[in-house]
């Protein structure tokens, strides 16, 4: 069944929509990430352009997350004092993100920053987590199945000023690295249209020390807002958002990211985080071939020479 995207200006099946909709939506209640850095790519592969994709996206975000938080809002693994803080460096992210897409979407330059962007990151991010989570089975394994007890290390995140408690994660940290996070992560949400989740979620564990079982939710719950803020900006700066698209990609998100939950708590975190790391390096390359091998324009290349 082709439907026609007013927007991105092509038509579209929309049962593949519906089912990327829900793929994304599977992964998003799984792992805590808004699923975008996986969707975005994949709309690109069906033709979508990167300007409508990265907009229209932050929207489907939205919902998934927003169905994974209530999953989780009912286990009581959502630190909700750490979401507050992180989505305040999200909104400062988000609105200094959306001023480089502007200007670099004048210079015409946007698709290829876009696509450099998601080869650098999920290719540092996949091999990281890869890496880390081979490293951890193979612990386990020696250990015998029982998860070493982890000490609490003193980092330099411990000696900073501005200190706050977070009883739901047991910590007793300074506000400033979760700031500097969520920005970061409030930045690439602008430009990547991602909700950040697969920067989030190992930052949070890495870099801040939260426990494992409360990160998945709380990295949802900051995605709703930020990426809520990014789609309006954009709709209202750039006009890239397709109503039709996101229309579509939610309900597929909404109903994924339900099933996604009762998935993620059945399994081992060391799984969920390996497998992820395997999805993030698959897209990765896919899109590096495609930058590499081909360009999809020839002749926009020699227009772009002509000037």
């Amino acid at each position: 069944m082709q439907i026609y995207l007013p927007i991105a200006e092509i038509s579209v099946n929309a049962f593949l929509l519906l089912g990327l909709g829900g793929l994304v939506g599977v992964l998003s209640g799984m792992f805590g990430v808004g699923g975008g850095f996986l969707m975005t790519p994949l709309l690109f592969f069906i033709g979508i352009p990167p300007a409508v994709a990265v907009a229209t996206e932050a929207n489907q975000i939205v919902a998934s997350s927003f169905s994974g938080v209530l999953a989780h809002l009912r286990r009581k693994t959502v630190d909700l004092k750490m979401g507050v803080i992180l989505q305040v460096g999200g909104l400062l992210g988000a609105a200094l993100g959306v001023v480089v897409f502007n200007y670099l979407r004048g210079l015409g330059q946007v698709d290829l920053l876009v696509k450099l962007c998601y080869v650098v990151f999920l290719g540092i991010v996949g091999g990281l987590m890869f890496v880390e989570s081979l490293n951890a089975i193979r612990k386990l394994r020696k250990s015998g199945g029982t998860p070493p007890k982890k000490r609490r290390q003193r980092t330099w995140v411990h000696t900073l000023p501005f200190k706050m408690r977070f009883r739901t994660s047991g910590l007793y940290i300074s506000v400033i690295p979760p700031i500097l996070v969520g920005m970061a992560v409030g930045v690439l949400a602008a430009i990547m249209g991602v909700g950040g989740g697969f920067i989030m979620v190992p930052a949070m564990i890495y870099i801040l020390g939260m426990p494992t079982k409360v990160v998945v939710g709380t990295s949802l719950f900051q995605i709703i807002l930020v990426t809520a803020f990014t789609t309006m900006l954009h709709a209202t700066t750039n006009f890239t958002v397709d109503i039709v698209l996101a229309v579509l990609l939610l309900i597929g998100g909404v109903i994924g990211a339900q099933i996604g939950t009762r998935i993620g708590v059945r399994m081992k975190a060391e799984q969920l985080r390996i497998l992820l790391a395997v999805m993030v390096l698959a897209v990765c390359g896919k899109l590096a071939l495609d930058l590499l091998l081909q360009p999809s324009e020839l002749y926009s290349l020699g227009a772009a020479g002509g000037h």
